[in-house]
């Protein structure tokens, strides 16, 4: 009864959320169609749009809970300066990368390739944000709320986000690249990716899931999509 309550009182907040999780759905399943084994080296041999279906409906229920508990949101109407603001750190944090790229020159089939990459990272970028954002931080918030009852949510919370953003800088360096590189090289993609992810918990706390995942969208664009494609052309 109290998920249904939630849900009427917040149908906006769930609605828009659906919304983003039927794109997703679409765009995978139209980019299997073309390309069957595009998401293998994620998951395996799991068909990937009943892994996004399972994902989002993860994400929903995670979701849920954190808006039941007054802890997180998943939408605000009229977030303008949200969304600006994570666009302008997009740019920044992928202005970033690009100038790494032009000075070590990471490997060649880093990115997906065009006109892929248009469906492959808004996809899979909703994926990362579930399964390295939303799931790990509100198992945390759990725990740590439950072990801690004196302590304020405000004080609970940043040594969570803390933790939980470093958890896509490890798997990344855990999951290396084709080719060795220097160890000041792989400290710096590491730090990057973790102030990335920190930056994103930030602007979910602040704002909204969506404007988290619109800073996703925006870095992917300019990093792995419209660069994707300079980078083949001036750099190889």
């Amino acid at each position: 009864m109290k998920i249904v309550q939630l849900i009427q009182t917040e149908q906006q907040q769930f609605i828009v959320y659906l919304l983003i999780s039927l794109v997703v759905a679409i765009a995978t399943a139209v980019l299997v169609r073309y390309i069957p084994h595009i998401y293998s080296p994620f998951i395996g041999s799991i068909n990937p749009v009943l892994f996004i279906i399972i994902v989002s409906i993860l994400g929903g229920v995670l979701l849920a809970f954190l808006l039941a508990r007054g802890w997180f949101t998943i939408f605000e109407a009229q977030n303008l300066q949200g969304w600006l603001v994570a666009g302008g750190l997009a740019l920044l944090f992928a202005a970033v990368m690009i100038v790494l790229d032009s000075r070590v020159l990471l490997p060649e089939d880093i990115n997906r390739p065009f006109p892929a990459s248009l469906l492959f990272y808004p996809t899979i970028g909703f994926v990362v944000e579930i399964l390295f954002h939303v799931l790990p931080l509100a198992l945390l918030l759990f725990v740590a709320t439950s072990l801690f009852r004196t302590l304020s949510f405000e004080t609970i919370v940043w040594p969570c986000i803390f933790l939980v953003a470093l958890m896509e800088p490890a798997f990344q360096t855990w999951s290396g690249y084709s080719r060795p590189y220097p160890a000041w090289v792989m400290a710096l993609i590491a730090v990057h990716i973790f102030l990335l992810n920190f930056t994103q918990l930030a602007l979910f706390k602040r704002y909204d899931f969506v404007t988290m995942y619109s800073f996703r969208l925006v870095y992917y664009l300019l990093w792995h999509i419209v660069w994707g494609v300079i980078r083949l052309r001036v750099l190889f």
